[in-house]
């Protein structure tokens, strides 16, 4: 602040001086702050600890010739006690307080109305706070040992890292419970704190306050005002300061808001002969520095953020803003000196916040609040840390991390117990247990400190230097510049300086001096992306021409010489040279020229996953949510978004169109060719947008279209857009992403779901995601046996069988390092300290390949042997099986290479170079070399030939080197010939989980497990030779990342390979040219395939290969790409990430799983458990969603949950996630076909198709009525006879009614038992228009009519009772009606609000063409979800009323379903009741209803008999309604078509002298054609007929009220009812021109019967006959109803109860006044005893027996003896108990022709209190 002068400073005015020039720079308008320190002089005495400046002047050396890295890190001793919260430095303003109101209290202690407020008195008083109040402790100056109990608005509050405290203030006053106070000034004058400055929020509210386990109140966590930066100081700046000679030296200011922790890197050259050494290079400094993060004061004029002269480089910038790390509001401290430009990190300063930072959770634990680690104790953790790294271990600070959350643990093991287990120690460099010299409880002291650390860093020698300074951090610094500078450091890597100033907080810096640490810190401060841009900067700059000569003089006379010509090129420029004959052979123009692609079916896991993702999408449509409505869509349309990659683009392309998913969504003539195919594939360039906005205008235009889009490799771009253009400027696809797939549009669109994929959705899995955990969706594991379950006959071969065979001691490992080639790059690096890393080893590794290369050649002057020094062993092995594999095949199979260099400028050079070399070798027709690169369409290819391989997979058994280039794969796959992973120059800005686990999953691979079981690591042999002979039988295949073909079902294969079977593979690619493979070996190159005994002459696995030596050479043995192809590829990777992927933590995994995920995302708290090798999927998933959190350039930082939710996850966006290579696009694309098969399967039901049922072709056909009579003529109808035969096939399990002109076939029906009537034969019917939906429907036009619009919530409904009488049951019958106030018109009420009276019911006379006049009930049990109650299509928008009759332990469930529908609640006692009770109730009800609405009519002077009688009694299964188009001329009969609801009811309405029928339905429909049919055609093709109604009734309660439903029955009351009904003489009428359609409903209705045992509530198996027993006997008595016993008894024993009436038609039994079904071996005669009744002619009859059920008094003696039976004939009666039982029999005088015996009285197996039925049979005489 201002410039600096060298002097002594005169204590005296120094603190006023400062603090007066601090104030007045802040408040003044000018940006430069006044040079007020020119009138100081500097002088050695400290400045007392606050608001002070410590002012440092280091005269620097001009010796140092390095890069010197500083990173500045302090600590400070926490005393909450004194600090006073103030954010300013300025002296205090004076304040004078407002004079209390006379009258007023004003002790301490106690507020102003005299209330007493401390924490002492009000510790155990029960305390009434608000909801949305904390309750604080504040400070008084005037009772400093006092805590006044408050209670404040939590919005006013900072939150636990100090952020998120709204400004003002809101407060209760705890003592008088006074609110409302709105200024703190107000409150504190209230609660008398009696301040003599202004009153601060900040300065006096102090602690949390909490109920401890006793419920007493005492003091918690202090209120953490300043954030994090009050004990952490704050963020991390980068200096970077070019180093001269500096006379003036360099001035560092230190303010109180930046105490700073540094921490020096430094890369400086550690043999310095003399302190005059000339310096020119630059130091890089790292300052951490706490600036206010929350806005900027209202004093704070002059602070802007231009007014720095500090420039921000901008490769660097973009590195530190990815680590999370923010500037301060304001420019940064002005240094004094030669300082060039700023750069931001924050890696340690984040280290120390994080671990000083407690969740709230630990804070409010126990009587005391548990502290996190001092500033000691992590100074010392980290010297021990520095101490046990090896000389080339780089520092890391996950590990660093990972030791203080250890120790913290440890320390505090007993009070965080409950809350999370000690996670096992780290098996790396790390922290003892227990530290040496200092008792694990005792607390470690400043003064302690230093001794103890250097203590610990005796150990070491030399490598880590302690030094203790007393005075100051700054004199601890010149002190460490000037070793440094006279060669003092040149064995050390880290010096730590310890300042611990009496009176002032800890101190401490660590300066890295180890060249190599240094330089690996530094370079790992850069992203990827900068790194890219920084080596394009070198090369650009010719900073590399030294480096290349230094390289060029390598070796040898001739390599050098060979070498010297070809230089570094300009990034982008690549020059293709071709000398000599370069056309390729014909061998290779036949192989690349003749490619076709085989479809085969996919592996059974990929059809797993594929129905997984499907029944996560119902899972969508079936929640409550109503996101997803997936029978409102038609069809299935994609969009599949791929990175911006050529490669990417064109094998997702190939696979689609192999897929066959084009075929299966109907698409085949939209898309002819593979050219059209791209249609369906779009690169996420600038490009994709025109593409996804066609996609949303077309989804907008076709509702019943669902749009999947599929955003494949979906970690590539997670980048926030901040503009409407997010490429307006760097990366030109950073953002495309979230600006195009985040869009409103996609999130409001109903019909667009989107599909993430990818193998590492850790950066997806966040606090703030999008993606719902229940809508993830893993790959199975083949760690958790899950492939077992899917017949899977491959094996995956990824990272973890990586590191396994690293450790299994068989053979070398598939994944090793190259100790020459690292310790070349070493030299070089220590050689060329300017130069990125990346540009040394890409120099090193392509000239070990040129040496390799001419090393193989075997040319003359090549060097013999003596060049193989300039190469490594693993590099020459890597060329020797490149073109010895080649050489040795006949048809010249071979491996493939992949050099893996991210930088296209270096893979450019690369690529020329090794170009060149091989083509000055002679060797252009032995190997291809290809650049790969994303983002051209097309490769750098050598051959000048027409065929130009579109993807990698095309490169199949060709022998070449792939240089990959791009910051990151971008999902391209690899072919199987893949044999060497070359990833030597990945740099260390790859320490990520995400981007390590990326580059390592090239190498990836699918292989098949053989009958064998071997392991495929424990046989595999060194990377430089092919496989043994007894691995010749071994096949596998790979599927390359998500696009290979295992990914869509696709098998990339040559065809000398054998292909997976039809259940494993999905595609077969194969050559043309080559010849079929041979029998039963592996792929064979032989031009002419062999015979089976030429085969079997071959070597077997057991083999050897000596005496298989002794053999001639066959192609098998010659082929070593075909034997190769069992195999996974082999990896080098450089040293220091060797390292660490082998290293495990204590967990067993590695210790890169723990890094961080992404760049792009923080972690929540160090105070994580770490990842259990033991976790799932799944649970990493929630791991990652609990403990990280985006970065704000994420593009999930803006997702912020609304108020009052935790989460705002998308509900249609799912995420598929699988390890690479493993089969993810094959999944996916079998996903949309079998999703485009469901969504047609959606749109049909299951409807019962069944022929009527005891039809019979000796009917005599007569025609009443004309083919087009529209409605029946009532005297015609009363002429037709009634049928009483059941046609209905739902009731083929029951017994005939008995009718004289029926004769039943001599062959007769299969009868089914009752358990299989859901395997009624059905038909898939297509939904129409007018069908009535489940609650599974959601269109947009029901919402209003189901309730789930937001104006029709369930609190809405209101519940009514509605009481009546009736003479059957002897007692009031109380109902309840649930109507919701859209449908209270329907209803009379007393007054608005008050008792309900009626329903109202139109009158006869009314007619309204959109209205239906009948109340519609609908009873229902068990279909909250699947019953069909959604009218609103079926009526076609009429206005109706619906009711549903439900139970009253059903309420609550089919009230929330159906929050708008009308319900009727029937009576507890009902709850056990069949279909019987409900059916009486509704009959009864709207009797009653009738008669009230009769009476209101008459009450206002009207004719009572107009109002409309009749009602709709509906199955809750009809779903569609048909009827006969009678204008249609067929030549199969009449055509039924599809009509509502509303028109065929409004057809019966309508009937002329409708009053007069009594019930009125229509038929069920059948597949038949309403004119075929055995036996049915003249039923059917009579318009009307009489007959059993069933489903669908339109039933007149007003000439049925003596007819009553059987309130007690179970099964078949309405065969029951209509027997009455016609008896009664009432009219019955069937429209057989209308059907109704009944899908099957596999879940609840009334036919599903529990029978259990009173003992046990489990269901058991009971046999019928154990229904009954003797009265009085020891029976095991069953919980189920009593008339349900009595009818399943009798209908199961029946033929054994009545043996003569079994298969008898002719001599049915005589059954009075009540139809059972006695089973389908008898024929029931039905009769009634009524007066006048209608009955069969029966005096030519015999009866086989008699069953009277509940006789009334109409069955008398006489009636009885009217009717004959045959000798032998069997008597049932049943009453409801043995009295009635015993008056029944001598009323009816049946003792005189039955004889009974005492052991024929029996009853049914219920409880006393249960009321069982009693029944007595007898046998005529």
């Amino acid at each position: 602040m201002g410039n600096s002068y060298a002097g002594q400073l005169r204590t005296t005015r120094f603190e006023e001086v400062l603090h007066n020039s601090i104030e007045a720079s802040l408040r003044s308008n000018t940006v430069v702050p006044r040079p007020v320190f020119s009138q100081l002089y500097l002088e050695a005495e400290q400045p007392p600890l606050h608001n002070v400046c410590v002012y440092v002047c280091l005269h620097l050396y001009a010796c140092m010739c390095a890069r010197l890295c500083v990173c500045v890190c302090s600590g400070r001793v926490e005393n909450e006690e004194e600090e006073d919260g103030s954010e300013s430095n300025s002296p205090p303003i004076p304040y004078q307080m407002k004079p209390p109101p006379e009258g007023c209290c004003t002790t301490d202690g106690f507020c102003q109305a005299g209330r007493d407020l401390r924490l002492s008195s009000l510790a155990s008083e029960p305390l009434n706070v608000a909801p949305g109040f904390l309750l604080v402790g504040a400070k008084s100056p005037s009772a400093p040992d006092t805590l006044l109990v408050c209670a404040v608005d939590r919005r006013f509050l900072p939150d636990e890292r100090g952020r998120n405290a709204l400004l003002g203030f809101s407060g209760n006053c705890m003592g008088c419970e006074e609110k409302g106070f709105r200024y703190f000034t107000e409150f504190s004058n209230h609660i008398n704190l009696k301040l003599s400055t202004q009153p601060k929020k900040q300065k006096h509210l102090k602690y949390h306050l909490y109920k401890d386990s006793q419920g007493q109140l005492v003091r918690g966590a202090a209120i953490c005002w300043k954030g994090l930066g009050n004990t952490s100081r704050g963020k991390c700046t980068v200096f970077r300061v070019p180093y001269e000679i500096m006379n003036e030296g360099m001035l560092i200011v230190f303010q109180e808001e930046m105490i700073l922790y540094i921490m020096y890197f430094a890369c400086t050259s550690r043999s310095i002969p003399h302190p005059r050494h000339t310096i020119h290079d630059s130091v890089l400094l790292v300052l951490a520095g706490t600036f206010n993060a929350g806005p900027p004061k209202k004093r704070h004029k002059g602070w802007s953020p231009e007014s720095s002269a500090v420039k921000t480089p901008s490769s660097s910038t973009s590195s530190s803003l990815t680590n999370g790390t923010k500037p301060g509001h304001g420019s940064l401290p002005q240094l004094s000196g030669k300082v060039c430009d700023v750069q931001v990190s924050s890696l340690l300063q984040s280290c120390y916040q994080n671990s000083q930072a407690l969740p709230r959770v630990y804070q409010h634990y126990g009587p005391s609040p548990i502290q996190p680690l001092s500033v000691e104790m992590q100074i010392l953790l980290t010297v021990y840390y520095l101490v046990q790294l090896g000389p080339d271990q780089v520092p890391l600070i996950q590990d660093l991390e990972q030791i203080f959350m250890r120790s913290w643990r440890e320390s505090h093991l007993r009070e965080i117990r409950q809350y999370q287990q000690p996670q096992p120690g780290l098996s790396l460099p790390q922290a003892p247990s227990t530290l040496p010299g200092l008792p694990q409880a005792q607390a470690l002291t400043p003064s302690q400190l230093p001794w103890l650390a250097q203590l610990a860093a005796s150990s070491c020698g030399e490598g880590v230097v302690v030094l203790e300074e007393k005075a100051s951090m700054a004199l601890g610094l010149a002190g460490t510049f000037t070793r440094l500078m006279e060669g003092r450091l040149a064995q050390t890597n880290y010096v730590v300086i310890i300042c611990t100033a009496k009176g002032q907080e800890t101190e401490s810096c660590v300066v890295v001096t180890g060249k190599h640490q240094c330089r690996t810190l530094v370079e790992g401060m850069f992203s990827p992306s900068d790194s890219l841009r920084e080596i394009s900067q070198q090369l650009s700059s010719g900073m590399t021409q030294e480096l290349s000569a230094f390289c060029n003089s390598l070796g040898p006379g001739k390599i050098t010489a060979d070498l010297h010509s070809c230089q570094f090129t300009t990034a982008g420029k690549y020059s293709q040279e071709s000398t000599g004959d370069s056309s390729p052979r014909d061998r290779q123009t036949d192989r690349a020229t003749q490619y076709c692609v085989e479809w085969r079916e996919v592996r059974p896991i990929q059809l797993a996953v594929a129905r997984k993702l499907l029944s996560h999408v119902c899972a969508i449509a079936d929640s409550s949510t109503q996101n997803l409505d997936l029978g409102s869509f038609d069809r299935v349309h994609f969009l599949i978004c791929v990175p911006p990659s050529e490669v990417t683009f064109q094998q997702t392309v190939l696979h689609l169109w192999n897929s066959g998913v084009l075929q299966q969504l109907g698409l085949e003539q939209e898309c002819l060719s593979q050219r059209e195919a791209e249609h369906y594939v779009v690169k996420m360039d600038q490009e994709a947008r025109a593409r996804i906005d066609d996609l949303i205008q077309e989804a907008h235009m076709n509702s019943n279209t669902l749009y999947i889009l599929v955003h494949d490799h979906a970690h590539w771009d997670i980048s926030r857009c901040v503009g409407p253009y997010s490429a307006s400027g760097g990366d030109p696809s950073g953002g495309l992403v979230d600006n195009l797939l985040n869009s409103l549009q996609i999130r409001d669109a109903t019909n667009i779901l989107t599909l993430h994929v990818t193998s590492f959705p850790f950066a997806l899995q966040t606090q703030h995601t999008r993606i719902s955990p229940y809508n993830e969706i893993h790959w199975p594991s083949a760690s958790n046996n899950d492939m077992d379950l899917y017949h899977e006959k491959t094996r995956y071969f990824g990272v973890s069988e990586l590191l396994d065979s690293t450790r299994s001691g068989s053979g070398l490992p598939l994944l090793r390092y190259d100790s020459s080639f690292e310790s070349m790059a070493s030299v070089l690096e220590e050689r060329f300290p300017k130069l990125h890393s990346a540009v040394i080893r890409t120099q090193v590794l392509v000239q070990h390949y040129c040496v390799a290369l001419m090393a193989v050649s075997g040319r003359h002057g090549s060097g013999g042997r003596s060049i193989h020094k300039h190469t490594s062993v693993e590099t020459l092995e890597i060329v020797q099986s490149l073109l010895s594999s080649a050489q040795r095949c006949p048809t010249h199979h071979g491996h493939m290479v992949l050099l893996r260099i991210p930088s296209l400028a270096l893979a450019g050079w690369a690529h020329q170079r090794l170009a060149w070399v091989r083509q000055r070798l002679g060797m252009g027709e032995r190997f291809e070399i290809i650049l790969g690169n994303p983002s051209q369409v097309e490769w750098v290819w050598q051959k000048e030939t027409d065929w130009v391989p579109r993807t990698y997979l095309e490169l199949e058994a060709l022998p070449c080197i792939l240089i990959l280039s791009g910051a990151y794969p971008l999902g391209e796959s690899l072919p199987r010939s893949l044999k060497y992973c070359d990833l030597r120059v990945i740099s260390s800005s790859y320490l990520q989980r995400t981007s390590l686990e990326e580059e390592l999953g090239l190498a990836a691979y699918l292989m098949r497990v053989e009958s064998q079981g071997s392991q495929p690591h424990s046989h595999i042999p060194g990377p430089g030779s092919d496989l043994s002979e007894s691995d010749r039988d071994k096949l596998s295949s790979t599927n390359k990342e998500e696009e290979e073909g295992g990914e869509n079902g696709e098998r990339w294969t040559p065809q000398p390979l054998r292909p997976f079977s039809d259940s494993s593979a999905a595609a077969t690619l194969h050559l043309r040219t080559t010849p079929p493979e041979p029998h039963h070996s592996s792929p064979c190159p032989n031009p002419n395939p062999p015979n089976p005994s030429d085969t079997q002459r071959w070597p077997s696995k057991s083999t050897s290969s000596e005496s298989s030596s002794t053999l001639p050479p066959s192609p098998l043995q010659s082929c070593s790409w075909a034997r190769g192809v069992s195999r996974p590829p082999s990896v080098l990777l450089p040293r220091a990430l060797y390292d660490i992927i082998t290293a495990c933590d204590g967990s067993g995994l590695p210790r890169c799983t723990s890094f961080l995920p992404h760049l792009s995302v923080a972690w929540a708290s160090s105070f994580r458990p770490l990842l259990s090798k033991m976790m799932t999927c799944t649970e990493q998933s929630l791991y990652y969603r609990q403990w990280t959190i985006p970065r704000p350039c994420h593009m999930d930082s803006s997702n912020r949950p609304t108020e009052g939710r935790t989460d705002n996850f998308h509900p249609r966006r799912l995420l598929l996630s699988g390890p690479p290579q493993v089969g993810k696009t094959g999944a996916y694309l079998q996903f949309l076909g079998i999703l485009s098969r469901m969504l047609i399967r959606l749109m049909e039901v299951d409807i019962y198709d069944e022929e009527d049922i005891n039809t019979s072709d000796q009917l005599e056909c007569v025609q009443y009525h004309p083919a087009c009579a529209p409605w029946p003529i009532t005297d015609t109808l009363r002429g037709m006879p009634f049928d009483y035969t059941i046609h209905n096939p739902k009731y083929e399990d029951i017994s005939t009614v008995y009718c004289p002109d029926y004769y039943p076939n001599t062959d007769g029906n299969p009868r089914r038992k009752e358990d299989v009537y859901l395997r009624r034969r059905t038909a898939r019917i297509k939904l129409s228009k007018y069908a009535a939906y489940n609650t599974y429907h959601h269109c947009e036009q029901c919402h209003q009519y189901t309730g789930f619009n937001p104006g029709y919530q369930m609190y809405e409904s209101l519940l009514h009772a509605f009481t009546f009488s009736h003479l059957l049951l002897g007692e009031e019958i109380q109902l309840y009606f649930i109507i919701p106030k859209s449908k209270q018109h329907h209803f009379s009420f007393s007054q608005p609000g008050g008792q309900l009276e009626s329903m109202r019911l139109p009158l006869t006379s009314d007619w309204n063409p959109d209205c239906i006049k009948s109340p519609i009930f609908t009873p229902t049990t068990g279909r909250h979800e699947h019953g069909l109650f959604n009218l609103y299509h079926a009526m076609d928008g009429a206005a109706h009323l619906h009711i549903l009759v439900i139970k009253e332990y059903e309420m609550a469930v089919y009230k929330k379903y159906w929050p708008n529908h009308i319900m009727l609640v029937l009576p507890t006692v009902f709850n056990g009741a069949g279909i019987g009770a409900a059916h009486f109730l509704i009959k009864e009800l709207s009797y009653h209803n009738l008669k009230l609405e009769r009476r209101h009519r008459l009450e206002g002077g009207e004719p009572p008999a107009d109002v409309w009688p009749f009602i709709i009694v509906s199955d809750d299964s009809c779903v569609m309604w048909n009827a006969v188009d009678l204008d249609s001329h067929s030549t199969s009969g009449p055509v039924e078509r599809n009509v509502s609801l509303k028109q065929v009811l409004q057809h019966m309405e309508s009937c002329p002298d409708l009053t007069q029928y009594g019930l009125c339905g229509i038929r069920k429909w059948g597949g038949r054609s309403p004119g075929q049919g055995k036996g049915g055609g003249a039923r059917h093709e009579e318009p009307f007929s009489r007959g059993h109604l069933h489903d669908f009734l339109l039933l007149n309660v007003d000439l049925t009220q003596d007819v009553q439903y059987n309130e007690n029955r179970f099964m078949c009351d309405d065969v029951d009812f209509t027997l009455r009904a016609h008896s009664a003489g009432l009219l019955i009428c069937r429209f057989n021109n209308f059907s109704v359609m009944k899908k099957q409903i596999a879940i609840g209705g009334y036919r599903t019967f529990i029978i259990k045992t009173k003992i046990t509530d489990v269901p058991t198996s009971i046999q019928p006959s154990q229904y009954i027993c003797a009265p009085d006997s020891q029976h095991p008595f069953l919980a189920t109803p009593a008339q349900l016993l009595l009818e399943k008894y009798l209908q199961h024993t029946s033929q054994r109860l009545f043996p003569l009436s079994a298969r008898n038609y002719t001599h049915p039994i005589l059954s009075v006044d009540c139809y059972l079904n006695l089973g389908p071996e008898v024929t029931v005669c039905f009769v009634s005893s009524r007066p006048h009744s209608v009955n069969i002619s029966t005096a030519e009859l015999l009866f086989s027996g008699l069953l009277l059920c509940f006789c009334d008094s109409f069955v008398t003696p006489g009636f009885l003896k009217k009717f004959h039976f045959l000798k032998g004939a069997i008597l049932c009666v049943i009453c409801a108990d043995r009295s009635s039982l015993r008056q029944t029999v001598v009323r009816l005088e049946l003792e005189d022709e039955w004889r009974f015996r005492l052991s024929d009285e029996f009853q049914t197996a219920n409880a006393k209190e249960d009321r069982p039925l009693f029944f007595l049979t007898g046998k005529h005489i």
